[in-house]
């Protein structure tokens, strides 16, 4: 009887919840059904996404098996842990992963700050038409593959290139910029600001774009400079979107600048550039391939940009920023 009893119950329970459950399903189909358009438009991307991102991930079990080109990924033997036991003794990996934190933190610092620093200046032009010539300028070299500005830089300041030229024309002495680590280094930051600065100021400009001018004038009326604007009102305002960007590049301090690394790299170079990229492709491609020790390397990089993605937006909801999700602590 009482079997009987708590069966009923049982089902009488199952039978509510999905009569509650069915207006949430309904409702949820109604609103897909009513934004079906927006929802048209993402399906690309989504497909595109599930295609090269999800089921690629699949491959991530090779870190946890020895590769067997004959048995294929699935049929290859697990040998759990076995491989992040040889990476955490392999010197040469701490050393690519030292030299990674090393250039990449460099990049956050002096890269970082240059789209902001450019859209800023930009915005500071009363010129409409002027600031389109500018920002076509500027944008433009973004388009060039890196095997291009590679070409530009062995051109420009190889032994023989117009710099070194126009030293020796000068009485002064050739100067090897790039077979020196100390300069190769900071020629990594010059470049890439060069070439992706005016692209990544684009965002900065439609935040600028987005302040209400109200502000402004009410600053006019109160007689405030324009330096007095900029920091109190276009910075401050445009702060969500940097903050945004900083904890997006902050997840990808791992992986920074391989394209650039491999068209500009050099033998002289190797042991200042060899960050985690290039161990992973040296490791993967130039020697023996083992594609279960690189897989599991991947991994690890792949885990320390999530763990610094996770840190840069919870430090910033610590500091009083929105975060990611817009939500700060109380």
């Amino acid at each position: 009887m009482k079997d009987n009893t708590y069966s009923d119950k049982k089902r009488l329970f199952r039978m509510n919840r999905g009569k509650a459950e069915a207006p949430l399903r309904n409702s949820l189909w109604r609103e897909i059904w009513k934004h079906r358009v927006v929802y048209t438009l993402l399906l690309p991307g989504l497909v595109w996404y599930i295609i090269f991102a999800y089921f690629p991930m699949g491959g991530l079990s090779l870190a946890f098996k020895d590769y067997k080109a004959n048995l294929g990924i699935l049929r290859s033997p697990f040998t759990g842990l076995a491989n992040y036991e040889y990476v955490f003794r392999d010197a040469a990996f701490w050393r690519a992963l030292w030299k990674t934190v090393y250039i990449n933190f460099g990049r956050m610092i002096f890269q970082f700050p240059a789209p902001i620093i450019l859209a800023l200046l930009i915005n500071e032009f009363k010129s409409k038409k002027y600031k389109r010539v500018l920002q076509t300028i500027y944008t433009f070299p973004h388009f060039f593959s890196w095997v291009i500005v590679a070409s530009i830089v062995n051109n420009v300041f190889a032994a023989s290139g117009f710099i070194n030229q126009l030293i020796i024309s000068m009485g002064g002495k050739p100067v090897s910029f790039l077979g020196t680590p100390a300069i190769f280094i900071p020629m990594l930051y010059f470049t890439d600001i060069w070439k992706y600065a005016g692209y990544g100021s684009i965002i900065y400009l439609a935040a600028i774009s987005g302040i209400d001018m109200g502000l402004y004038e009410a600053a006019d009326l109160d007689g405030a400079s324009r330096p007095t604007k900029l920091f109190h009102i276009t910075i401050p305002c445009i702060m969500p979107t940097i903050i945004v960007m900083f904890i997006l590049t902050s997840g990808s301090i791992m992986t920074l600048g391989f394209d650039q690394l491999f068209n500009m790299y050099n033998a002289a170079v190797k042991d200042a550039t060899e960050v985690l990229d290039m161990y992973i492709y040296r490791i993967t491609f130039q020697s023996a391939a083992d594609f279960s020790y690189s897989t599991a390397v991947s991994l690890i990089r792949s885990v320390l940009n999530m763990l610094l993605l996770l840190g840069a937006n919870k430090f910033s909801i610590m500091m009083g920023g929105g975060g990611l999700m817009g939500t700060r602590e109380v």
